[in-house]
């Protein structure tokens, strides 16, 4: 069977990383087209390779939310076609920033406050966020995680197969350094007894068997972690039915070094497998990668962890 030709729109506000976005789809094989007449998008899809991104948003001649929606529609009607949409976002505080920083005028306010222009971008995209398979907010996100986001969703040629299976990203993280934003579940682990109690477990990370170890011998482990694969195992296919294409679990405990990280990789594992639905899986450890460098840790079968060296 031929793989669809798979095309991604990306959109988003200004400031909120979409040019970003486009160049490390870039790296990753994709032609990339940003800003290209609405009317022509099209054409262009026609004429294009294997791997299209295309940027539209505000400053996009002919832009329109209703018309950007149509043109996808047309898109997803063609068979050989593998179309989806990614919206860049981040909170105004942080696109102020960022336009004051490079002191750039709004694209829809060049006469007018920065503040006044995100507003009008907000409310002319919010269309678009709705309809979003995949939302990335890059508020609190460094350029490499993002980078390394973009590989782990849209590496790969395939649509067929692994490529077309809902995409699972599992993450442990901190609770004081806030909800992970583009979580679709989260689940609260700070009630299981704590390695970092054990001063020989402080320095190792829940990538060691033996914080694995301390964490599974609380009572009460076994039967968490069997209802969230149990929940999981009700709501990834019904989240199939409704057509996302994209999930994101995550799991926090107070430092998200131990308890949250072994979880996410017993998690990994089990929903990579035949038994846990044979998901396409990818793992991070957010407070890990901030850390140290993460790296890419290939695995067999469909699960692609990535998660930061150990100390």
């Amino acid at each position: 069977m031929t793989p669809c030709r798979r095309v991604l729109v990306v959109t988003g506000l200004s400031g909120a990383g979409k040019s970003s976005i486009l160049r490390a789809l870039e790296d990753i094989g994709y032609e990339a087209v940003d800003n290209p007449p609405l009317p022509l998008v099209d054409e262009l899809v026609a004429r294009g390779g294997p791997l299209l991104a295309i940027g539209i948003d505000a400053r996009t001649s002919g832009f329109d939310a209703r018309a950007v929606l149509a043109m996808l529609g047309r898109l997803r009607a063609d068979p050989a076609i593998r179309a989806e949409l990614v919206y860049a976002a981040a909170d105004d505080a942080v696109l102020l920033r960022r336009y004051t920083e490079t002191r750039r005028r709004h694209p829809l306010a060049p006469s007018g406050r920065v503040v006044d222009g995100i507003a009008a971008e907000r409310a002319a995209t919010a269309a678009l966020r709705d309809a979003a398979d995949l939302i990335l907010d890059t508020s609190e996100t460094p350029l490499r995680d993002l980078r390394r986001t973009v590989e782990q969703h849209f590496a790969g040629r395939g649509a067929d197969g692994l490529e077309s299976r809902l995409m699972v990203s599992l993450m442990s993280f901190a609770y004081p350094a806030g909800l992970p934003r583009e979580a679709d579940l989260v689940f609260d682990a700070r009630f299981l007894r704590n390695p970092h109690d054990d001063p020989f477990l402080r320095p190792l990370t829940g990538l060691d068997a033996r914080v694995g170890d301390y964490v599974q011998a609380d009572p009460d482990c076994a039967a968490f972690f069997r209802g969230i694969t149990g929940l999981l195992g009700l709501v990834l296919p019904r989240f199939v039915q409704e057509g996302k294409k994209y999930a994101t679990i995550a799991i926090g405990c107070t430092g998200g070094r131990h308890r949250s990280v072994h979880l996410i990789e017993q998690l990994g594992a089990t929903l990579a497998s035949p038994a846990g639905g044979h998901w396409r899986v990818t793992v991070t450890h957010r407070e890990l990668s901030r850390q140290e460098p993460s790296r890419s840790v290939p695995a067999s079968g469909p699960v692609a962890f990535v998660q930061a060296q150990e100390a």
